[in-house]
């Protein structure tokens, strides 16, 4: 055997550029330039504990949403009411904890309408052929409306210590919000990384007619993940719940849908489906998160944090799009 046939059969070790993905080194690079532009502008907050610490805390109900929300895109589907299944659940947890004074049966209440409103989706999608947009752009509205009706439309505040501690308490100095995110993203990579279940969802998402002929259960899968996305909000919505301790029909939570979708698209996720992961995604959080946190240092009006957020999003999907068909997809 000569050398260069020797050399052929050789495996060759992935560069780390391979193992981390070109995708996340761009996603990497662009954080650090959002960093040093805003610890430029305001050098003296940045940096400092105080405000990694608040990042942290801004991004952890978004980062849970936005995990799910990859789930569902790498199915092929896309989860828009999100948001309101956040508000919603924070009402049924101040609700159920007022009418009972047990702040563990209103976390058990807002944990179970999470579940019922992912279902709620996902049969709509399923057994009642809804394209998932417009099924999850009328739910967002139906599933506000309820949140408002708990009330009528107002706010319920919350005094248990439970959900302070889940809301402002920490761990070790690693505030108690963090740590349910960090919970979050661990499971969502173990599922997505190292189970079948896993593996089956990016098939699905790859090419649903070859999934189907291979076996897989795709109603289910669907419904199931959908499920899945309704839970997610709900944990959302308790970290909501805790921080504000207050039941909110919509404060804190419109457009969390919109952040999510962004963050997932940012992360490499591809509306067609079976692309996108969860480390990409926490950078799109990142992302969004120090953009965040930097235009309000740097006293940016609310109008063009919106502004930047959508032009954001638009300008994540027409990459995606070119990269597509750049691979020939």
């Amino acid at each position: 055997m000569s050398k260069d046939d020797v050399l052929q059969a050789t495996p060759t070790k992935p560069s780390i550029i391979s193992r981390i993905g070109t995708q996340n080194i761009s996603l990497l690079i662009s954080l650090v330039i959002l960093i040093v532009i805003f610890g430029f502008l305001r050098p003296d907050v940045f940096f400092t504990p105080r405000n990694i610490i608040n990042i942290g805390l801004a991004i952890s109900i978004l980062g849970i949403l936005a995990m799910a929300q990859t789930v569902v895109i790498v199915s092929g589907g896309l989860d828009i009411s999100v948001g309101s299944i956040v508000g919603l659940t924070t009402m049924v947890l101040a609700a159920t904890a007022q009418a009972t004074g047990s702040d563990t049966l209103g976390m058990l209440a807002a944990l179970a309408a999470g579940l019922v409103a992912g279902a709620v989706n996902g049969i709509a999608i399923v057994y009642g052929r809804v394209n998932a947009v417009i099924a999850t752009l009328g739910t967002m509205s139906a599933f506000r409306g309820l949140a408002f009706i708990v009330n009528n439309g107002n706010s319920i505040p919350i005094r248990g210590d439970t959900l302070r501690f889940l809301g402002a308490g920490d761990v070790l100095g690693i505030p108690a919000a963090i740590i349910v995110l960090l919970s979050v993203i661990a499971v969502f990579m173990f599922v997505t990384r190292s189970t079948v279940v896993g593996r089956n969802i990016y098939a699905i998402g790859g090419n649903i007619s070859v999934a189907r002929l291979a076996g897989l259960a795709i109603k289910r899968y669907q419904i199931g993940i959908y499920v899945m996305s309704g839970f997610a909000a709900a944990i959302a919505g308790l970290v909501l719940a805790g921080r504000t301790m207050s039941g909110q029909p919509a404060s804190g939570s419109q457009g969390l849908e919109l952040e999510a979708i962004t963050a997932a698209i940012l992360g490499g996720c591809i509306l067609q489906g079976g692309r996108g992961t969860i480390v990409g995604a926490m950078l799109g959080v990142l992302i969004l998160g120090v953009l965040n946190n930097g235009m309000i240092l740097t006293s940016v009006p609310t109008f063009y944090q919106l502004l930047a957020k959508g032009a954001l999003l638009i300008a994540a999907v027409s990459i995606q799009e070119h990269q597509r068909i750049a691979r020939g997809g």
